[in-house]
């Protein structure tokens, strides 16, 4: 019975903070709580009892319990779980960026992890840090899945039950859940990966490419998967041919693999699922002696700082990683003050900053 006098205290609290009783408003009597919460009405008095003495409310005989907190809440807790951060620049942008803003909207930021490239370490310290956020009960939590891991989907499921049961506010950023859990609850922000995945294919389309293919790593995250349907709709709608023979998911590094790609010289144009593959990609064509912007171009997602200093400058897709930093703070503070809002997704635009890797040299 203390476990649940207790529960009923922190809930109440909670919403006299949020303003879901705002500052001047009564509490419900304390016969309709006991009733509500099928507990005693003296149980519900030594609550209420709590709440004024910690000057959350002001009880007054004949009156009721009226809120006298002002709802302001000095500041909010939040946990980040961006095992991206070690491995794209995108994560350590938006990491960097959310503790920037954070001081400026009353938010405290937990940050555990180091920004390991290792994507066992990531494993790792992602569930420790998960676990250790929810024993802390921070307020909300920022969390971007992990991918390239084999068991990276059942691992995100894991994380995302146990932070959903323990009833912590949660934004995904970037990447959704495999497979899209039934519970609500949460938001997601990331780019419009099928419009982005289209607008590259236009591109190269225009650039004079007649077969687009589409290469990525194996146990990417579900942002992947939308990429490659933006792609296959801007094929199909210029009558392009686009099967699973356009589709291929391996080591850009496997030179054996990179062997078995076809390619139409002067007319193929490649479109990787991020940076980090085309950079190896391109390193790999050239081993086997096809030529860039003369056999096939090239592009990528996420414009990372060394894509234009490759030996072909690479044409990139760019996030907009302070603007998805920015609403990713908004989300967490809107669901912190209610969990019950209807789940939102944000589909933010990138850009194309074109380079010579899509240029046919003829």
């Amino acid at each position: 019975m203390r476990r649940k006098q207790l529960d009923i205290y922190e809930s109440l609290k909670e919403d006299i903070v949020n303003g879901v009783y705002r500052n001047g408003s009564l509490l419900p009597s304390e016969e309709t709580l006991a009733k509500q919460y099928s507990v005693s009405r003296p149980t519900i008095a030594k609550i209420y009892n709590q709440l004024q003495t910690k000057g959350y409310i002001h009880k007054k005989r004949g009156a009721g319990s009226q809120v006298i907190h002002d709802n302001v809440r000095s500041k909010y807790t939040v946990g980040l779980l961006l095992p991206g951060s070690g491995e794209s620049e995108i994560f350590t942008i938006i990491n960097d960026q959310i503790l920037k803003l954070s001081k400026r909207n009353e938010l405290n930021c937990l940050w555990e992890g180091a920004r390991a490239s290792n994507a066992e370490i990531r494993k790792s310290q992602i569930e420790q840090d998960c676990a250790n956020y929810i024993t802390q009960r921070v307020d909300g939590i920022l969390f971007s899945p992990l991918e390239r891991l084999p068991e990276a989907d059942e691992i995100n499921l894991r994380i995302f039950n146990k932070i959903t049961s323990a009833n912590i506010p949660l934004v995904l950023i970037d990447r959704g859940v495999k497979p899209q859990p039934d519970v609500g609850g949460f938001d997601v922000i990331w780019i419009d990966n099928f419009l982005a995945g289209s607008t590259m294919a236009q591109h190269l389309i225009k650039n004079g490419c007649e077969m687009i293919n589409f290469f990525f790593r194996p146990n990417s995250g579900n942002s992947v998967d939308l990429r490659l349907s933006g792609i296959r709709d801007e094929a199909l709608k210029n009558h392009l041919k686009f099967t699973d023979e356009n589709i291929y998911c391996g080591d850009p590094s496997d030179i054996d693999y990179i062997k078995t790609i076809k390619i139409e010289k002067g007319k193929t144009g490649i479109i990787c699922a991020n940076d980090s593959t085309a950079a190896l990609l391109l390193s790999s064509l050239e081993k086997i002696d096809v030529k860039i912007t003369s056999d096939c171009l090239i592009c990528g997602f996420d414009n990372m700082k060394y894509s234009q200093h490759l030996k072909y400058p690479l044409t990139s897709y760019i996030q907009p990683c302070e603007e998805m930093a920015s609403i990713s703070i908004e989300l967490a503070i809107r669901r912190i003050k209610n969990n019950n809002h209807i789940p939102m997704t944000v589909n933010l635009m990138g850009k194309i900053i074109e380079r010579e890797s899509t240029i046919f040299h003829l």
